[in-house]
């Protein structure tokens, strides 16, 4: 074994957390030498803040969170590193039924811009939408779409923090009337028959970056065997995840109730524009960084004169997938 102690790596229960429960179950963690437990999360600021506080010594993490964190956004800096993408698209926009009936069925941005100004001038309270954490795509791209149709997002509509596996519950129970989450929870909604899903991250966006594996920067500097060990086994498991004969192997694992714990239905519906590894999904992208600091500044989470860009070389590592790469591909 590489290291004695197991390692502990958290997850919150997404499609888009599939390499790492695959890179458990099918073996690719023992195969580099490691012991892994998998810790499931029920939020983002969870598993940010078992991270930096040593708790968990990596996990299935939002790519604006390791920004956020590693530049003290919201609180405390902890420098974190990003050596791997896991997936590309796979987040969808998804509004009430309700919403869909009030706007004709028509559920484009536009559809809704007329329901809420609808609203406003019988002076009703603003709708409410919600997004899985403020430093996430998720908010951004729900942002993007709702401005795009002239709506003012801090002002026409009130948004709010739910955790991903609450979004089709709340929803059922009339707290909001949409979100922005990645899959399966848009397919639960949709099978609920509460939500419709207005557009999805890869219509909004192509090649919306979403979930990564993150590490603080400290546990990296003194883990380093085990760290490529780890990358190794998870660009294994992204491989194996894409192999089409896997499918169904894949979709009953992520059902589990210990995974993601949702019907298989939901899960399969939910995996079809996820890209885990074609198409250079796993590399950290300089571009895809500049994008979120970007949307940052657009939002007013930094000052848009921020030096941000160091910090962008600093938490997307492409050298470390690189080097990742070369060892899988010996």
């Amino acid at each position: 074994m590489i290291g004695k102690r197991r390692l502990r790596l958290g997850f919150v229960p997404l499609n888009d957390a599939a390499a790492l429960i695959v890179a458990q179950k099918k073996g690719f963690f023992a195969d580099e030498g490691l012991t892994v437990q998998l810790s499931r999360e029920s939020s983002w600021a969870t598993v940010r803040d078992k991270l930096c506080a040593g708790a968990l010594d990596g996990a299935h993490f939002l790519a604006p969170l390791a920004l956020a964190t590693t530049i003290g956004a919201g609180r405390e800096a902890t420098p974190m590193i990003v050596p791997l993408a896991l997936n590309l698209g796979g987040a969808a926009i998804t509004v009430s039924t309700r919403v869909a009936a009030s706007s004709g069925e028509d559920i484009s941005a536009d559809g809704l811009a007329g329901v809420i100004a609808r609203r406003q001038a019988r002076e009703a309270t603003p709708l409410t939408f919600g997004v899985v954490h403020p430093y996430s795509i998720h908010n951004y791209l729900l942002r993007d779409w709702l401005a795009r149709g002239g709506i003012e997002p801090d002002r026409d509509v009130r948004l709010t923090q739910v955790h991903p596996p609450r979004v089709a519950q709340r929803l059922a129970e009339g707290a909001i009337e949409g979100f922005c989450v990645g899959e399966p929870w848009n397919q639960v909604a949709v099978r609920a028959r509460v939500g419709r899903i207005a557009i999805r991250a890869s219509e909004a966006l192509p090649d919306a970056p979403d979930k990564v594996f993150a590490v603080t920067e400290a546990w990296a500097r003194n883990r380093g065997p085990e760290f490529q060990a780890l990358l190794r086994a998870l660009l294994r498991a992204s491989v194996w995840i894409e192999a089409p004969e896997n499918a169904l192997d894949l979709v009953a694992l992520l059902a589990k109730s210990s995974h993601v714990g949702v019907a298989a239905e939901a899960i399969a519906m939910g995996l079809g524009d996820i890209r885990f590894h074609r198409g250079g999904a796993n590399q950290p992208r300089a571009t895809h960084a500049a994008w979120i600091l970007e949307q940052m500044a657009r939002w007013g989470q930094v000052a848009p004169a921020a030096d941000t860009a160091a910090a962008a070389d600093r938490v997307f590592r492409p050298d470390l997938f690189e080097e990742a790469l070369r060892g899988v591909e010996a």
